[in-house]
């Protein structure tokens, strides 16, 4: 107890801190902040097509390629510094006369990335009634609301893709959707079976379909299946939402050794050093206490600066590690006001059920029935606040 007030103090202070803390602004737009360290093969692919953007400044298409490129390693590096380059690019396309669908598209992208959903969808649809044909711009618009929980209308979103996208990209999203709506067995089989057919298909769209088959197993109560579908994915690449995924498979199996190995350097994303900490507080790892201050100060950094992606991270740490689960339950329930995926429906069980106080989420409770969605994680949680508000 005495940890978690010593905690709890650090975030007091360092909000007044940062708020006291003066901004620098550079001189002039030229000036160089900081540099991303090299990464291989990304780094010179980075930098030809930033060449070509130089060379072209007319031409769409290696704007729209460097764009993606960043996107993409925004993601799998968990950097959001890279989401920024994105915006710089697209900046001059966005101002000028000509408004492009697929400019429009990958700026949805960047809001989806902030969790600005609405404003994600509102580009979405407008580059839709530009282009109705660009498959990117109904996957994404899927892909935002079957995060915000609105499941029919994410289904009716992917559904224009069995024309306009590969078979394995309109069977992931659609069997995604499904999956969280009573047709979890469904859903796993038809995406099983469209898998095999997809070797040509591009590496991140087969390791999508490979996480979403982890996850649907993981959610049926399969672990072997499921650990088989994180290691094939794993061999394919590595990323933050993947390694995120796995670790937190392995966290719920008391694997806690394995998610240190798995995540000892990759400490620089918040969502993996959450993870890697949790498992060095379960193995009494002096690292432990220093890596949760830092999450601390990382935390309330993000609430100055008005970030609210992290907010179900942020609910878990002030549970499990700050054991504060009154703070816990009211972020998550800030946080599903936002999002309504399974992991962000698992905190606010967890934050409930460590209070004793089901009748704080009801709606929660309501919307898991009204879904049909099927989770063995969290049935015990729901099955147990259920008896208890009765």
């Amino acid at each position: 107890m005495k940890a978690a007030v010593v905690i709890l103090c650090i975030l007091n202070s360092l909000a007044g801190n940062l708020a006291m803390a003066q901004p620098y602004y550079p001189e002039s737009d030229d000036e160089v902040i900081e540099t991303l360290p090299p990464r291989g093969k990304s780094w010179f692919e980075i930098k030809l097509l930033r060449i070509k953007v130089k060379s072209s400044p007319a031409a769409l298409q290696p704007v729209l390629d460097l764009a993606s490129r960043y996107i993409e390693l925004g993601r799998a590096e968990s950097d959001p510094r890279y989401f920024g380059y994105a915006e710089a690019v697209l900046a001059p396309w966005l101002k000028s006369g000509q408004v492009h669908p697929e400019v429009l598209t990958l700026r949805a992208t960047l809001h989806q990335n902030r969790h600005e959903f609405t404003s994600a969808l509102a580009y979405l649809d407008k580059a839709l009634a530009l282009q109705p044909r660009l498959g990117q711009a109904w996957l994404t618009r899927a892909l935002i609301l079957e995060v915000q929980g609105n499941y029919a209308a994410a289904l009716k979103s992917c559904l224009p893709l069995l024309k306009l996208a590969s078979a394995l990209v309109s069977q992931v999203c659609i069997a995604s959707t499904q999956s969280l709506t009573g047709q979890i067995d469904s859903a796993y089989q038809q995406l099983m079976l469209a898998l095999p057919a997809a070797q040509s298909e591009p590496l991140q769209n087969r390791q999508w379909a490979m996480v979403a088959l982890a996850e649907i197993a993981e959610r049926k109560g399969d672990s072997k299946a499921a650990e088989q579908h994180y290691r094939q994915a794993l061999k394919l690449d590595r990323n933050g939402y993947l390694l995120a995924a796995y670790a937190d498979f392995l966290l719920d199996r008391a694997r806690y050794r394995e998610v240190t190995e798995l995540l000892r350097n990759e400490t620089r994303a918040d969502t993996l050093l959450l993870r890697l900490t949790l498992a060095e507080q379960a193995l009494q790892l002096p690292t432990a206490q220093a890596h949760i201050v830092a999450l601390a100060a990382r935390f309330a950094a993000s609430r100055m600066r008005g970030d609210t992606v992290h907010q179900g991270d942020e609910a878990r740490f002030l549970l499990h590690l700050a054991h504060a689960p009154e703070q816990a339950l009211k972020l998550a329930q800030a946080n599903w006001g936002i999002q309504r995926e399974p992991r962000d429906a698992r905190i606010i069980l967890e934050a409930a059920d460590a209070l004793d106080c089901p009748e704080q989420i009801q709606p929660t409770l309501n919307f898991l029935a009204q879904a049909k969605l099927q989770d063995v994680r969290l049935q015990p949680l729901v099955d147990r606040l259920s008896r208890s508000s009765s």
